[in-house]
């Protein structure tokens, strides 16, 4: 047996690097459901502004009721991938009805959204293609086009003008097929890509366009179908990428929604897909549910709607600067990753559930708090959440 001393050795460099650099990420235990309050491990209840459950639907009593009776028809799950052994009627179910919710013919589940973005790249291009992508896409998509073959082109964040170059390079360099691929929402920042504006330069250069929409479902435009509906241009996006985990129940899962030849190859050849068990029964089932309560009524996103735009204005004026937009997403800037962990150990002292976030998921020098606003929030969770943000600041300096 090999004498491991010297690699474990390497491995507390590394370890005490990132905590000497003020880098080191460490989970806090929760012995509760998601909600607007979550219990800590050591007992105390404390505001969650940190979740992606925009919509609440993580504890909604549809929702869980749902999940059970899945569990009771169709067991705990496949113990297979597929194509074995592994689809059931609730599978096809939902993805009938995840492409009819946004605008496409067909979808495809995967175990995870990160599996979707992985698996989606390989199977379609090759090396007589090219994929165009915002330098800033989640690190899924980056590691998706990483296995593809395709020639690679990366255009400055949101920055159309770069975008029409890449897109010209391309089809100067030969491409055959072209690809952009984008975040509807960019988790870190919550900025909206201009879908509108890329469609048109998609249509001008004869490229597809694709978006990952995973901070974007059951939100964001006027009956939630996602980015492409807040910009105009619902059906109008060749392909689809998402998660179950987030705003559509909180569980796990992820989809590819696009044209019917394409979801065809991607169950052929998409290997997350091929080697992968089926996702579990009881989250397909309350994914249907969450879909049945997303379309009788926009009630939900439309209280989200609310208290993202009251978050916005009472934490400007409490003298925080947030990254601008309209996004649930909201990234209060602290720059420096040290005060950026200062900033939430106090405010969860304060009661407060916040996380920063800092260099490697964000650039260096642009640490920040990212709160995530959430339909389940009544007004006086956030003025609490306010308050304590408020008093921590003036305490570390952040603010006056």
């Amino acid at each position: 047996m090999a004498d491991n001393n010297a690699f474990l050795e390497h491995l507390r460099t590394e370890l005490q690097g990132l905590r000497d650099a003020g880098l080191f990420k460490t989970e806090r235990v929760l012995s509760t459901p998601q909600g607007a309050v979550v219990r800590t491990a050591d007992g105390r209840e404390v505001i969650n502004l940190c979740a992606n459950n925009y919509l609440g639907l993580s504890s909604h009593p549809a929702v869980i009721d749902a999940a059970h009776e899945a569990l009771r028809t169709h067991g705990y799950g496949l113990s297979s991938v597929r194509f074995i052994c592994g689809t059931q009627d609730l599978h096809k179910a939902l993805e009938s009805r995840l492409a009819r919710f946004l605008g496409t013919e067909d979808a495809i589940l995967y175990a995870a959204a990160f599996d979707a973005n992985g698996g989606l790249f390989e199977p379609l291009l090759g090396e007589a293609d090219a994929i165009i992508s915002d330098e800033l896409n989640h690190a899924s998509i980056i590691d998706g086009i990483r296995l593809c073959k395709a020639q690679r082109w990366r255009y400055r964040h949101n920055d159309m003008a770069d975008l029409e170059r890449c897109l010209q390079e391309a089809a100067a360099a030969g491409a055959r097929f072209k690809l952009v691929f984008t975040d509807g929402v960019f988790s870190m920042d919550g900025t909206v890509a201009q879908l509108d504006r890329m469609r048109a330069l998609c249509d001008a250069h004869g490229a597809m366009l694709g978006i990952d929409e995973c901070h974007a479902t059951g939100f964001m435009g006027c009956t939630g179908r996602g980015t492409h509906e807040h910009r105009g241009i619902f059906g109008k996006v060749d392909i689809i990428t998402g998660t179950l985990g987030k705003a559509l129940g909180g569980a796990s899962g992820g989809f590819t929604a696009a044209r019917r030849d394409v979801v065809e190859l991607l169950r052929q050849r998409s290997r997350p897909y091929l080697f992968s068990n089926t996702v579990a029964p009881p989250i397909v089932g309350a994914s249907i549910a969450v879909l049945d309560l997303l379309e009788a009524s926009t009630a939900l996103r439309d209280k989200l709607a609310v208290n993202t735009h009251w978050f916005r204005e009472a934490i400007v004026k409490a003298g925080f600067e947030i990254k601008p937009g309209d996004h649930p997403i909201v990234p209060i800037m602290v720059y420096d990753a040290v005060k950026a962990q200062q900033l939430s150990a106090r405010v969860l002292e304060l009661g407060i559930y916040a996380v920063g976030f800092f260099f490697p998921v964000v650039p260096k020098g642009q640490a920040r708090i990212r709160v995530q606003m959430s339909a389940v929030h009544e007004r006086a969770h956030l003025e609490r959440a306010v308050a304590a943000f408020s008093q921590a600041g003036r305490e570390l300096g952040l603010v006056q």
